[in-house]
């Protein structure tokens, strides 16, 4: 059957840019403080699905709510189940936006706007695939089901949920991460790292000291208060702070206030998943803190964090031929004088190591600061399906008829819902060549690249389900 795919969804292509600019403009990032019985991960998750299951049934699929955390669109029957697993919640807006993040702006051929290159477009770009085989009436032998999870960035709650109650898909895919395919991806798992309590000693004691507002994002901005016992040589301490910025690519500020010296640093965020993609200010702000102030918590983070990302002064790098580096990612921190330290830490590792093994050999690294490493969170193991199965073959075939580009295996270190499934890939939406702005300010996405992805999926949804 000989069907001109992108026409036909150039024919749609007003109404789903509408819609997703409908879906752009609800905040549906986890907010559990303003949960309720029926919306257990806030209003703007629970908005998010609603809306898309909305626009669904105004097309006349068959669609499931799941106690408002997560869904399905549904078409076609079956004995297998095909699964495009995406997700409608989205990282905190934070800071560093030149746009309101929830207001979505059309600029240069791209949206501008929170979510929407991960993973709402493309979400609408699957769902239009979808729609245009119903529209054509395409046969298929398969079930296929769109599912809609509401809490990826966080701990998956909505697709545990969705698991306990639906069918597991028996294949499939996730639009979540690139082109041409990824059918690996890394063990994904946070760890924090406690150092103890101390008595104050020297000149100058660190207060308080906070960074990062998610465990698997690069803190853009850190804050530290540190308390002079002594006079303070303002003028000097404000030149080496700005000559160190400036070295670094940085930005901040400090202020004295008495006996009280506030510092404010600003660095890039990225997405955990590779932390020399970002600045981490936290970490910045504790490799200069840690030359002034005798602390062991700002130590740590220096001597052992600090442009550290392959985990080296931890004790944990390790290369597997088929996963590549370990990664670690320091995202979350929070000191208080008198009070143990903690530091959330994102590990993605390949399958050459275990938690088990990573907790053991940074504890024994971190031994003369007597800190105390834990697993925080559940950790997902790592995942890999074959290049010559089926559905990566297939896959790939597509996207090379579409692009005239050569596609080939490929493992990351992010993790997608594809995992959920023993035969699950991710496949697109960023096409090769693209800037990775996933988790960063000013996130977006090229309109030409959510009207392809809708071409491609289309297709390999027919493929996969004729």
């Amino acid at each position: 059957m000989n069907i001109d795919w992108k026409a036909e969804v150039e024919q749609r292509k007003d109404q789903m840019l509408e819609r997703l600019m409908e879906l752009l403009k609800i905040d549906s990032s986890r907010d559990v403080e303003h949960a309720e019985k029926d919306a257990p991960l806030g209003p703007g998750p629970k908005a998010a699905l609603l809306k898309m299951l909305e626009f669904a049934e105004a097309d006349g699929f068959t669609t499931k709510n799941v106690e408002n955390v997560a869904g399905h669109v549904e078409y076609g029957d079956g004995k297998e189940i095909l699964g495009i697993l995406g997700h409608l919640d989205e990282v905190p807006a934070g800071e560093g936006w030149d746009t309101d993040p929830f207001a979505p702006v059309v600029k240069d051929g791209r949206i501008y706007a929170r979510g929407v290159s991960d993973d709402k477009g493309p979400v609408l770009a699957a769902y239009l695939g979808l729609q245009i085989i119903k529209d054509l009436k395409l046969p298929v032998s398969k079930k296929v089901r769109l599912i809609l999870g509401t809490d990826e960035e966080s701990d998956w709650y909505g697709m545990d949920r969705y698991l306990a109650t639906e069918q597991t898909p028996d294949f499939g895919f996730s639009p979540d991460a690139k082109f041409p395919i990824i059918n690996g991806e890394k063990g994904i798992a946070s760890f924090e790292v406690e150092v103890p309590a101390q008595s104050a000693t020297g000149d100058f004691e660190l207060q308080s000291f906070k960074g990062g507002i998610k465990d698997n994002m690069i803190p853009r901005e850190a804050k530290a208060v540190v308390l002079a016992k002594a006079d303070v040589d303002e003028a000097a301490w404000q030149a080496e702070y700005q000559e160190y910025l400036s070295e670094n690519g940085l930005t901040g500020a400090m202020n004295v206030a008495g006996q009280q010296i506030t510092f404010d640093l600003v660095g890039k965020s990225a997405h955990a998943l590779e932390p020399k993609a970002g600045l981490n200010a936290a970490t910045f702000l504790a490799d200069f803190l840690n030359r002034k102030v005798a602390n062991d918590y700002l130590k740590l983070i220096a001597e052992k964090m600090h442009l550290d990302s392959r985990g080296h002064q931890l004790k944990i790098n390790t290369v597997d031929p088929q996963m590549g580096d370990l990664t670690v990612s320091p995202d979350l921190f929070d000191y208080q004088a008198g009070q143990a330290g903690t530091v959330i830490i994102n590990i993605r590792y390949p399958q050459s190591i275990s938690t088990d093994e990573i907790i053991k050999n940074a504890t024994a690294a971190l031994a003369d600061f007597e800190a105390k490493v834990a697993l925080h969170g559940h950790a997902q193991e790592p995942h890999y399906v074959p290049a010559d199965d089926p559905l990566v073959k297939t896959l790939l075939q597509i996207y090379t008829e579409h692009t005239g580009e050569a596609g080939q295996e490929m493992v990351i270190g992010g993790g997608t819902y594809g995992r959920i499934l023993e035969r699950g890939v991710a496949f697109g939406a960023q096409f090769p060549g693209r800037e990775n702005v996933m988790h960063q300010a000013n996130e977006y996405m090229a309109i030409e690249d959510i009207v392809n992805a809708a071409a491609i999926y289309a297709h390999a949804i027919y493929e996969l389900a004729k």
